[in-house]
């Protein structure tokens, strides 16, 4: 699939919103695996959290998902963003695309004591396929993530390890730099030999994403920092879509696995929503020719529902706080019982939660949704394609 011309409209291997079929019920938990048929595996995990847990196991879930390029608010009973949620949107972190950047610049001092050492700094290789191309990501704790093909890995005669998604024959390889330990000093013995690689034996460079949240004006001082390089800034787009008449699933919060003709299920609610996502007629009319999906029973047609949707390179730092917003929707009655806020991961990302090797095989699924009830319960669900670790 092409890549987008500039990361502020992106098409990154379309994400794949539908969810897994069959499904383990486990305490609290479900865990739903794609089954059956030489299909390759897919794994979401749901839970539900009540009113009396705080929203902390959420954050954290959050927080590990370092690399998001698109997010997704649906809101039932409602015709417009409400001015709270569209404030957060347009607050949100700016990023930037520095273009062609010699990898060895994040081994300077200067930026690991700046960036590395005193926040969070995030950062991506762009329009590079995590299946074809050498990639980078730099993690928030201070790893730097190197996923690269066979000739690179040889070639630079660093330390690494085959990547978990290697055939018979390995092909790629996972190369972890600790830029924020003690050690990882010029003048060490592990920091001369990676910079020495990095700038002198093979050296690699990337059109990175960088984003360094908000907090203590890090931002402004990111592109000042890079000032010898190309560097444009961009802000997260944001769109919206009302749907009329749309059938909606009816969900208990007390029931993640459905209960017989009073609610749907976990699987069936995730289906429907990457319908809806894909502008999906949910109808199955007799003259359609393109899908036979329906909205799964039992459902109510509620008259109006808002989709809100962001793109661009979104850190978990601007997410956590769309959430914390949303769980005030209900302060105030509302018809509607719930809403649903989406996030979808690079699908190219070396990494999904956490330092979890992630690879694309044939769509690098890795996504989370979070339903929260009006009674202040919450259903998170949590999803990935075959070549991922399953999520936490």
């Amino acid at each position: 699939a092409p890549r987008a011309a500039t990361p502020d409209a992106w098409s990154p291997r379309d994400v794949t919103e539908a969810g897994a079929r069959g499904a383990v019920t486990l305490p609290g938990k479900m865990l739903l695996r794609g089954l059956g048929g030489g299909s390759a595996r897919h794994v979401a995990v749901s839970e539900r959290s009540g009113a009396t847990r705080g929203p902390d196991s959420t954050r954290r879930r959050v927080d590990a998902h370092h690399y998001n390029h698109r997010v997704s608010i649906l809101i039932p009973e409602c015709g417009m963003v409400p001015p709270a949620i569209t404030a957060i949107c347009k607050s949100l972190e700016n990023y930037y695309l520095m273009k062609q950047l010699p990898l060895h610049e994040l081994l300077a001092p200067e930026f690991i004591n700046m960036f590395v050492k005193k926040g969070k700094c995030y950062a991506l290789s762009y329009n590079t396929r995590i299946d074809e191309d050498n990639t980078v990501a730099l993690l928030p704790t201070g790893k730097l993530i190197l996923s690269l093909d066979k000739d690179t890995y040889q070639e630079l005669g660093l330390e690494g390890q085959p990547s978990k998604y290697s055939h018979r024959t390995v092909m790629r390889y996972i190369v972890t730099v600790h830029l924020s330990e003690a050690s990882f000093v010029p003048g060490g013995k592990r920091y001369n030999r990676v910079l020495w690689a990095l700038r002198e034996k093979m050296p690699l460079i990337f059109d990175l994403l960088m984003s360094c949240g908000s907090s203590g004006g890090r931002e402004e001082s990111l592109a000042s920092y890079f000032t010898q390089y190309q560097c444009q800034a961009y802000q997260p787009k944001l769109s919206t879509r009302i749907l009329n008449g749309t059938p909606c699933p009816v969900l208990l919060s007390s029931e993640l696995d459905g209960k017989d003709c009073e609610s749907c299920n976990s699987l069936e609610f995730l289906d429907w929503l990457g319908a809806v996502f894909c502008d999906i007629d949910c109808n199955n009319q007799a003259d359609s020719f393109l899908s036979t999906y329906c909205c799964p029973e039992p459902n109510t047609v509620v008259d109006k529902a808002c989709l809100c949707t962001i793109t661009g390179f979104i850190i978990p730092e601007g997410i956590n706080r769309l959430l914390d917003q949303l769980r005030l929707y209900f302060e105030e009655p509302k018809l509607a019982q719930w809403l649903s806020i989406t996030v979808h991961g690079f699908a190219d990302s070396p990494v999904s939660w956490g330092q979890s090797e992630h690879g694309y095989h044939r769509g690098g699924e890795n996504l989370y949704n979070v339903v929260l009830f009006s009674n202040q319960d919450r259903w998170l669900h949590m999803a990935v394609g075959t070549q991922s670790d399953c999520p936490p």
